[in-house]
Order: structure tokens, then sequence, then C-alpha cells
């Protein structure tokens, strides 16, 4: 648990939605039981699982990861709680997405395409890490309970990512700390939080938009985590051909995916998840989609490099690298940045490697 009920200040409980009745299709995805993680032989029976999990899909669930229900309901609540602010309020924090390519702070409902001359109905609220180098103004609201949302967010980072870092560096045979030295916390790196509404559309404008939130991309940085979600929307597609499917996320669970620098380092082998966000089921359609999730970007002390992995190595992976200068975290601040000043199709390079500039 990342803190005491009676230290907190006092919030309304948030009240999730109640699941669908609809029969929807749900991809069978792989759970990481991190419980297991420091029992013996846990970490290697975790890292087997990890790897078929990233090499087939790019998702997977976690579970009992730390953080109590409780916790992560009052994350959702606060979340809430900011969205009740009006727009001219909202709008005095909005991030310096398009010169810095880095998310912090607001970024308001209609700022990509989804289909031509027609924009997304998301908003988000984007908090850094909290170190005194990224200190900066925001609403009383999240102000009121900030040490809450630090120490939430620290226990993501140093106490559920690195473990799933750890058992990825397991997975491809190299020195265990490896990944997690260029994901520090304590590092320059852009990891945040993210309190996410999408704003329900009239059953008209659903119709207009082919019921579309969010289009199919891939996510940037290293991996993404999304928390607690009874409203369905959230679908994945294994491969090209494949059809898509809705993930479902339980109390006590949180979905991850492997993002765009994992498919990077291990030149293909393992993926980064495909995604997307429909308009949620005709029983879930007239309300909104509060989320809350976590995204680690790396650090500039990781280089833009195939990892020299035995394990890709053998498997023909592995290859030299043209990028010596480029960090990671000069790579994903250029993708961000590229894909909010200009066309939000566009593909974008550096260093050698190129991504399509959807946004997450």
């Amino acid at each position: 648990m990342i803190g005491h009920e009676e230290d907190a200040p006092s919030l309304v409980p948030y009240v999730h939605a109640p699941e669908t009745k609809q029969q929807l299709t749900y991809a069978d995805l792989v759970t990481i039981d991190l419980g297991e993680f420091d029992r013996p032989g846990g970490k290697q029976i975790l890292a087997a699982q990890l790897k078929n999990a990233l090499t087939e899909i790019g998702f997977f669930y976690i579970t009992n990861f730390g953080l109590t229900e409780e916790e992560v309901n009052r994350q959702f609540a606060i979340a809430r709680d900011f969205y009740t602010l009006p727009y001219s309020e909202k709008i005095k924090y909005r991030g310096p997405m398009e010169q810095d390519g880095i998310y912090n702070g607001y970024r308001p409902a209609g700022a990509t395409e989804v289909k031509p001359g027609l924009r997304d109905n998301i908003e988000h609220y984007n908090i850094l890490k909290f170190l005194p180098q990224f200190e900066q103004s925001h609403p009383e609201v999240l102000c009121r309970h900030w040490n809450e949302i630090g120490q939430f967010h620290r226990h993501v980072h140093e106490h559920i990512t690195y473990k799933l870092l750890r058992l990825i560096a397991i997975a491809l045979e190299i020195p265990e700390f490896y990944l997690v030295d260029g994901h520090r916390y304590e590092s320059n790196c852009d990891s945040h939080i993210r309190y996410m509404m999408t704003r329900a559309r009239s059953p008209a404008e659903n119709q207009k938009f082919k019921n579309i939130y969010l289009r199919g991309h891939t996510d940037r940085g290293t991996l993404s985590f999304v928390f607690h979600q009874p409203v369905a929307g959230l679908q994945v597609k294994r491969n090209k051909v494949s059809d898509w499917e809705y993930v479902k996320i339980r109390p006590g669970t949180a979905v991850v995916n492997s993002a765009d620098l994992i498919e990077i380092v291990t030149n293909g082998y393992l993926k980064s998840g495909l995604h997307r966000v429909v308009a949620p089921p005709e029983d879930q359609s007239s309300g909104d989609r509060l989320g809350v999730l976590y995204f680690v970007r790396p650090s500039d002390r990781l280089g833009l490099r195939v990892i020299d992995s035995p394990l890709l190595r053998r498997l023909g992976y592995y290859r030299e690298s043209t990028t010596h200068g480029v960090s990671a975290l000069m790579w994903t601040r250029e993708q961000v940045r590229k894909a909010f000043a200009s066309d939000p199709k566009a593909t974008t390079q550096m260093g050698g490697f190129t991504a399509i500039s959807f946004h997450e």
C-alpha cells in the first residue's frame, strides 16, 4: 500500500460504471502475477510468460502489483474532480507538445484527427515525475492531493515497472538491471501519469465517426499501463489480418502493453501492442469514459540501438547500431513533437528509425 487512509485528504468515493451485459469478443491475454516475482524460480517463470505475450500481441494483464483497489479508485476520484473544472481553467495548463515533445499538463479534446475533418473527443491531464526539475504549477484540485498522486506515481514506476523491465531483461538473457538503468525514476525522462477523459458522443456522432474514438496505433515509449476500466472500448489486434478484440480490465487488474521502444531495441522480436478505442456498447454509451493510465518513457541513459542480447543474436535479430549519439529520450520527444506539429498521419524519422505518428 502507498499510504494511510487517515492521512489522505477527503474525497467523494469514485463509483465505476457497471460492466456491459452485451456479448463481446475479449482477447485472451497472459496474466503476470507479480506476487510470484520474489518466490524461488518465480522471475524465470514470469519472464517466460512475458516473452510469449510480447512476441505474440504486446499486451498482458498484471495482478498483485502492490496497490489496493481503493488506492486505484482514489486516483479515479481525483481525475473526476479535475474534470469538473471549466475549460477556461483547464486550458491554462496546456502542455507544450508541439514545442517540447513532452506530455506535461493539459491536452484538450480535438487535438488530432480521427478521420479527415473529424477531431477526437479525448482530453487528458499528464503529470511528469515528482522531481525538482519537473516542478510547475498545477490546478488546485490536483495540488490538494499532490503527495498521494506522487506516491502512486513512484509506486507504478519503481515497484511495478522495474519488475517488468527486469523480467524482459531475463527473457532477453541480458543483465537483469540493464533496462531498469535506462528508466531510473531519478533520471531525465518523460514518464507520466495520465488522467484521461473520453467524452460520450450521440448515436448520430458515433455513426459519423464509424464508432472510432481513437484510431489504431502503437504507443511511443516503453510500457503503458491502464488501470481498472469496466467501460468497454479498448480493443487490441494480434496482427494485420486478425480481428479486433476487446480488453476487459477487472478490479485488482491492470493491462500493460509494450510500446515502440521495446520493438526498436529488440529489432522487432518483441512487439509494440497495436490497439484502438471504439465507442462503448449501447448499455454504456451514454456516459463519459474516465481512465487512469501510466506511460513509461526511456531516459537519456538509454541509447536508441538494438540490444546486444544472446537471444537476439541466436535468433538473427541483432544488428549493429547506426545511431551512435541518439538517445531513446530524444527519439520519443521527436515523435510527440512531430505528431502535434504536423499531419498526424505523417511518418517521422530519426537516427534511422521510422514510426507512424499516431498519438497515444
